[in-house]
């Protein structure tokens, strides 16, 4: 007596065997499915590393928008280096063409003292003797001849004042 469609004792073991496999695999789906702790598990690992292919991904396109926005802020720079240094070259030329100018002045202006001073010196060479000491020795010490010209020329202001206090003006 063999069950409907098995036509031997091997292939009755067969049908069996296939029928345990069928409850085995529909066991663990039905266990897997209680294990709500294993499942959660499975779903946090799942999560897990789509977070880390998102991460991997967010990670290079800030990169090439680095890159984009460094390439551009080079151009930038270069562009407003170029700019800069054009203004820079402007302005230097202008400076040395005022330079010159001004040169040229105080050059006339020492041309004009020295042609004076040659005339002073000329004629102090002509004064008498005294005036010829004074003269040379302001020449030596330029800086003590101006400190007694001032002292000299506020002691005349002074005289003055005094003079006029004295006549009863103020």
């Amino acid at each position: 007596m063999t069950p409907a469609g098995a036509k031997g004792p091997d292939e009755l073991r067969q049908q069996i065997e296939r029928t345990r496999t069928q409850l085995g695999n529909t066991i663990e789906e039905l266990a897997g499915k209680t294990d709500v702790k294993g499942r959660a598990r499975a779903r946090a690992a799942d999560l897990r590393d789509k977070a880390g292919a998102m991460t991997v991904q967010l990670r290079s396109s800030a990169a090439q928008a680095g890159h984009a926005v460094q390439g551009k802020a080079a151009k930038a720079g270069h562009a407003v280096q170029g700019r800069v240094a054009g203004a820079g070259h402007v302005v230097q030329g202008k400076a040395a063409k005022a330079g010159h100018a001004v040169q040229g002045k105080a050059a006339e202006a020492g041309h004009a003292v020295r042609g004076g001073s040659m005339r002073a010196k000329h004629a102090a060479e002509q004064a008498p003797g005294p005036v010829r000491q004074v003269v040379d020795a302001g020449r030596r010490n330029p800086r003590s001849m101006l400190m007694a010209g001032a002292a000299v020329a506020g002691a005349l202001i002074v005289a003055g004042f005094l003079m006029r206090r004295s006549n009863g003006r103020r």
